[in-house]
């Protein structure tokens, strides 16, 4: 090979690359976006198909008590919606545990961010409450969130719900209750004492949303107007009676998993 050949071969070579470069750049389009629309929910609290109304002594649940709601709050998590034929996608654009309050209508309207494949979905499913894997203390610093911390020597984390009110008890007498959802406890005993705590409870559970099959067509928003049945708290399997479980539940296990098992059908979507 003569001296100079090598400032032709290198030449060539680089034209060469640069040639099946642009070829592959050129025929190697990248796929186009898959069809996908959003999803939000509307969420509404009612007392027997109404509008609930806080602060007014009108209702009156299965075991006959006369109560009224003065604070309703609570978290649901890893929403799920099931495409027919059973996969599944978990909401986890930007954030996947979502802060609802009867007193802050901005938190009553949640838009996913997550862009969800068109087609058809047999029904969507969410934890009431937040699971034991992301229950973690401290994780909110600010209210409101920050306020519906759990404490920690009863399991930490945060409540699964707050809700406050008053009932009237069987003298007539109008007493607070604090109807809050949280890890419950185990203890040693008949004491409540927290140093016969031998083991914590996890209530959070899965709500199935009946009527929540849907199809998803590219481009569009479904709204689910979504109700949270307060009186179905205290109904169904177990009649719920305020004289008999006192106030408070926050240490009485029985009466946490009581109302958690009444739970499964306390969500439905609206209809007219």
């Amino acid at each position: 090979m003569k001296k100079n050949d090598h400032f032709l071969i290198w030449p060539v070579a680089l034209l060469t690359l640069l040639t099946i470069a642009a070829s592959c750049t050129k025929n190697d389009d990248l796929p186009a976006e898959v069809p996908s629309g959003t999803v939000s929910f509307s969420i509404e609290h009612r007392v027997n198909g109404q509008p609930l109304k806080k602060n007014e002594l009108i209702y009156t649940n299965a075991a006959g008590n006369e109560y009224l709601i003065t604070d309703l709050m609570y978290f649901i998590s890893d929403i799920t919606f099931y495409r027919d034929g059973g996969a599944a996608m978990t909401i986890r654009e930007w954030k996947d545990i979502f802060y609802i309050d009867e007193a802050m209508p901005e938190t009553k309207v949640i838009r996913f961010f997550d862009k969800i494949p068109a087609g058809t979905y047999d029904s969507i499913t969410f934890i009431f409450g937040i699971t034991e894997a992301k229950n973690k203390s401290f994780m909110y610093v600010n209210p409101p969130e920050a306020i519906m911390g759990w404490p920690e020597i009863l399991g930490g984390g945060y409540h699964y719900m707050m809700m406050n009110g008053k009932w009237k008890d069987t003298m007539g007498v109008v007493m607070p209750f604090n109807f809050h959802l949280g890890i419950g406890q185990l203890y040693k005993g008949n004491s409540y004492n927290v140093d016969s705590i031998y083991a914590f409870v996890q209530n959070c559970f899965t709500v199935h949303l009946p009527g929540s099959s849907f199809q998803l067509a590219d481009k569009q928003n479904i709204t689910f107007p979504l109700t949270m049945n307060i009186e179905k708290w205290f109904e169904n399997p177990h009649v719920y009676d305020h004289n008999h479980w006192g106030g408070a539940i926050m240490q009485n296990q029985p009466a946490m998993q009581m109302a958690k098992e009444n739970g499964w059908d306390v969500f439905s979507i609206l209809t007219h």
